[in-house]
């Protein structure tokens, strides 16, 4: 039985990135025949603290525990048929044991949602940015035996150290995210975003049409926001929620119509859609700014919207929230989308093929 040792940053089921890239694949893989571990560097308790300001002594431990977790890898690392990396195996710049599980022997896999060659850190750990080094990953990606990119972007990054590369896009499960039947037309009609401390200030990108849209509409729309709980906005009545594994769903389906707005940098150009794609996959009406993978995720006008402009932004959400009938026939467009493209059973089987490949 081919074993996996699956090398992160958080523990299971926290993080997104990880979540949707490959933990809700590993029943599947145990089914047919795999056996995996992970080693995460970050636990519950770290996770309290450790995206805040400050704590820097706090934080120099942390880099060592880090070591001290990693070294233990190493000693058992004989044990693993695959090394399978998500992003990195350490938090700062170096790629030491990344080196060394190549000398071990086992087949090294390379997974990244994000154009992490670029650096970008919360705003909270922006003084640490010097212990990164984005250049690292393409030292990884050149010594990996496969290589696994979110998008087409990512994908055409990793070519240029490395032809051993596929393109496995992030995926839902479509068995967890079911569309809320019959959802009823109801006021306020809600508008939503889903992110994190890191994406947060995408959000801000939204606040200029946000604020168009309430002088338009009023008490008939309201706004919400997931993913950073101290987000607030008074002017609009936001506050934010924290995000949660247990309510994920649920806090999802309160929301009408999805937002993923994104600034049109290289760092945007990377990303995976993921927000986009769970809005959809609930069959949300989903709105995203034309930025890298959104434009091969969204035909607009068919299964959702595309708007660049703060005009365009105003235009299309006042279609959406004036019309109950394009909500929801782009809603199940949308669902469609997800699970003919963007689910793990359009892409298990790809997945789990590619595993035995580098096995044989």
């Amino acid at each position: 039985m081919p074993k996996i040792l699956f090398i992160a940053s958080h523990r299971p089921n926290r993080s997104p990135s990880q979540r949707f890239r490959y933990e809700q694949y590993t029943g599947f893989l145990q089914a047919h025949g795999f056996e995996f571990t992970s080693s995460p560097l970050i636990s519950k308790k770290d996770d309290q603290w450790l995206y805040k300001p400050g704590n820097l002594v706090r934080k120099s431990f942390f880099l060592l525990k880090c070591y001290y977790l990693r070294w233990k890898d190493l000693k058992r690392i004989q044990e693993f048929d695959i090394i399978f990396i998500q992003r990195e195996a350490f938090l700062t710049g170096s790629y030491y044991f990344e080196r060394q599980y190549k000398k071990s022997g086992a087949r090294i896999v390379f997974d990244f949602d994000d154009a992490i060659w670029h650096l970008n850190m919360s705003e909270a750990n922006r003084k640490l940015g010097w212990l990164k080094n984005p250049d690292k990953t393409a030292k990884i990606i050149g010594f990996s035996d496969l290589v696994i990119a979110g998008n087409r972007y990512l994908e055409q990054y990793a070519l240029r150290f490395n032809t051993r590369v596929i393109r496995i896009p992030t995926t839902i499960d479509t068995l967890k995210f079911l569309p809320v039947p019959d959802k009823t037309d109801h006021q306020p009609l809600c508008i939503g975003w889903s992110g994190s401390l890191t994406t947060i200030r995408h959000f801000q990108d939204a606040i200029p049409f946000l604020k168009l849209l309430k002088e338009k509409y009023g008490n008939a729309i309201c706004f919400k926001v997931i993913g950073d709980v101290q987000y607030s906005n008074q002017e609009l009545s936001i506050q934010g929620i924290a995000w949660k594994a247990e309510t994920e769903v649920e806090d999802l389906s309160g929301i009408d119509i999805g937002i993923m707005p994104l600034p049109d940098d290289e760092w945007a150009k990377g990303k995976c859609g993921l927000k986009g794609l769970s809005y959809m996959s609930l069959g949300i009406p989903t709105v995203m700014s034309p930025v890298g993978v959104n434009t091969e995720i969204i035909h607009d006008g068919v299964n959702g919207f595309l708007a660049g402009t703060t005009g365009e932004w105003v235009q299309k959400l006042s279609l959406l929230i004036e019309s109950p009938t394009l909500r929801k026939n782009l809603g199940q467009a949308g669902r469609q989308t997800v699970e003919d493209q963007y689910s793990v059973e359009s892409q298990k089987n790809n997945y789990l093929q590619a595993l035995r490949n580098l096995i044989n």
